[in-house]
């Protein structure tokens, strides 16, 4: 079968194909001649990524599974969340990102936050929902050079290294987009495999 996944970012789909194997058909948005700027002006991560699957499925009638990201800072009452990519402006600069929330966070003792991926999968017009969440917590200075985001402010719990200074094979293992994916892929596997 094949499946689109939407996105125009080489960090994600580079991500997305260390985890799914051979097992699938995925298609990149290149792949079916997709290389306009796909919607994403909903409130919510999950608004988000119904709203990209949606209008590939709609443009395209291609089955496709499309995600949305939020790093959501407890003392921040869930900042940048869904403006994760934004947070700083619409030039989508991580190093500004990482700065606001740093600056935020300055004198703060709670560093709780947790990343947060939704997963809209449609398939035949029919939307299913996937969700991952690692918590973790934000570090006062950046760490490592691997990874994309926020990735060198964020160490998940029970780890030392920020996701920057993970390989991107033990990144994976425990990623809030690995999380979401295999149950995507348990949900692939169950119904159409």
């Amino acid at each position: 079968m094949d499946l689109v996944f939407a996105t125009n970012n080489k960090n994600k789909i580079r991500e997305i194909q260390s985890l799914i194997g051979p097992e699938l058909n995925i298609l990149s948005l290149k792949d079916i001649n997709c290389s306009e700027e796909l919607p994403e002006n909903q409130n919510t991560l999950e608004g988000n990524a119904y709203q990209k699957s949606l209008y590939v499925y709609e443009k395209y009638g291609k089955n496709c599974f499309a995600d949305d990201t939020g790093l959501e800072v407890e003392a921040l009452n869930g900042e940048p969340g869904v403006f994760s990519a934004r947070y700083a402006g619409e030039s989508k600069d991580s190093q500004a990102n990482m700065d606001k929330v740093l600056k935020a966070l300055k004198n703060k003792n709670n560093r709780n936050a947790r990343f947060r991926t939704v997963i809209s999968l449609i398939i035949d017009g029919e939307e299913f929902r996937f969700e991952g969440i690692v918590n973790g917590k934000i570090i006062e200075n950046r760490r490592g050079t691997e990874g994309f985001g926020y990735d060198p402010v964020f160490v998940p719990d029970g780890y030392h290294q920020t996701f920057a200074e993970m390989p991107i094979d033990e990144k994976n293992q425990i990623s809030h987009r690995s999380r979401a994916i295999y149950k995507l892929l348990h949900f692939l596997k169950e119904t159409f495999i």
